[in-house]
């Protein structure tokens, strides 16, 4: 049956046409673990592939430097206003180009090179953008990192409280990718207030579980907050940001003419679909339950004897150190890609392992959840895992666990994906 995409495109690039079924393909038949990935919507979908990619539209609504822009002023209105009631925020930018522009915005409108910022630190769990070394904004700003307790690999807010005391940051980060718990964004105020700072809860990971209601909100506690479209908020490739009225005018400055031109308008009318999809009952269980799969996935792996890092998880995000197992992290992401699930390795904290090749795995359920797969699945998927990083090097096993996914996978088919 006929898919997403126009037969014209296999008549003028059958490579490229190709390709994308390649990946259709990929991407039903295998389960994708990656924390950062999802499944967006056909009606997402149709919005990103739209003629809205035409047009261009330096400025905002109803101050643009270009003629022509009677739509798209309403497109961009549309998604402003559904975000601001999604997340409740005052002031909502959705121009940035992903997360990692919108999170540049946000030093831009309140920093100068070489001032002071405070970010977890990359192998405790934080974010390139927040101030890592190997980052723009670990070489631009005088970038310190706060971590994790070693004896249970939680955030350490004495060593927050401690390091802001001494470095007095211009911003306070509040934002993760590789850590399994619920943030204390109250707790990072009250450290942020003492000091002065500029407080930022980066969401980008999380979005759809505030959202949905799972997590605590940090609106109306951070100054400003940062966030991806995708990944648990189920939409496009896009960036976001938020703040209270107080920071409107120096964010939007930063944000354009500051780091970039014309925003993507076939993203951010998809931006638009997808707040609208969140913002019913239906996107709230599918919250629940990405959370409950996660604690049920968890659960599971640890039974069998996975040592998760912080024990457990809160949220969508499963990271285990798979040290006991004696098997490195990459090696058993590559023998686990080859049976059919997708995840990432990855460093867990205080790693003695290199970042390319670490000791961890990087776990996520929420494209699984999308897929309407459930507390029975996860613990087959348990199962499955725990047998691949046993025997890594066994292609046999690797063989047939691949086709008991895929029989799997059929049974719940991969939303946005034609069949066929």
């Amino acid at each position: 049956m006929p898919g997403l995409y126009d037969p014209l495109l296999q008549e003028r690039d059958p490579e490229i046409f190709q390709l994308i079924k390649d990946e259709e393909l990929r991407e039903s038949n295998k389960i994708r673990l990656i924390a950062s990935e999802n499944y967006a919507s056909k009606a997402v979908l149709a919005a990103t592939g739209s003629v809205l990619t035409n047009k261009y539209s330096e400025g905002y609504a109803n101050k643009r430097y270009y003629e022509g822009q009677q739509v798209i002023d309403a497109v961009e209105n549309l998604a402003i206003a559904r975000m601001k009631e999604l997340f409740g925020a005052e002031h909502v930018n959705v121009q940035p180009y992903s997360g990692s522009p919108a999170n540049l915005s946000v030093y831009l409108a309140f920093c100068q090179p070489g001032d002071p910022v405070l970010g977890l630190g990359l192998p405790a769990g934080g974010h390139l953008t927040h101030g890592w070394k190997v980052s723009i904004t670990g070489k631009y700003f005088n970038s310190v990192g706060y971590g994790v307790r070693r004896d249970d690999h939680r955030i350490d807010f004495d060593e927050v409280a401690r390091l802001a005391r001494e470095h007095k940051p211009k911003l306070l980060w509040a934002g993760t990718t590789a850590y399994p718990r619920v943030l204390d964004f109250a707790k990072f105020r009250e450290i942020a207030d003492e000091v002065g700072a500029i407080l930022v809860a980066d969401i980008a990971h999380i979005a759809g579980l505030v959202a949905g209601g799972v997590h605590p909100s940090p609106i109306g506690i951070a100054d400003v907050v940062t966030s991806t479209t995708h990944k648990t908020l189920r939409g496009p490739r896009g960036g976001v940001v938020m703040c209270n009225e107080e920071h409107k005018s120096a964010i939007d400055r930063a944000v354009f003419p500051g780091l970039q031109g014309g925003p993507h308008n076939h993203t951010t009318a998809a931006i638009a679909v997808a707040a609208k999809e969140a913002n019913t009952p239906e996107f709230k269980q599918y919250a629940r339950n990405v959370v409950e799969n996660a604690r049920v996935l968890a659960e599971e792996l640890a039974r069998r004897d996975f040592s998760l890092v912080t024990g457990g998880t809160d949220n969508h995000l499963v990271l285990a150190d798979l040290t006991p197992k004696n098997i490195p992290g990459k090696k058993a992401a590559q023998a686990l890609d080859r049976a059919g699930i997708v995840c990432n390795y990855n460093s867990i904290p205080f790693d003695p392992r290199k970042p390319f090749d670490p000791s961890g795995i990087r776990i996520g359920t929420s494209s699984v959840t999308s897929r309407l797969m459930g507390p029975d699945e996860m613990k087959r998927l348990a199962g499955w895992m725990d047998e691949v990083v046993s025997a890594p090097e066994d292609e046999k096993l690797l063989s047939r666990v691949e086709k008991e996914v895929l029989e799997m996978c059929a049974s719940f088919p991969a939303p946005g994906i034609p069949v066929g």
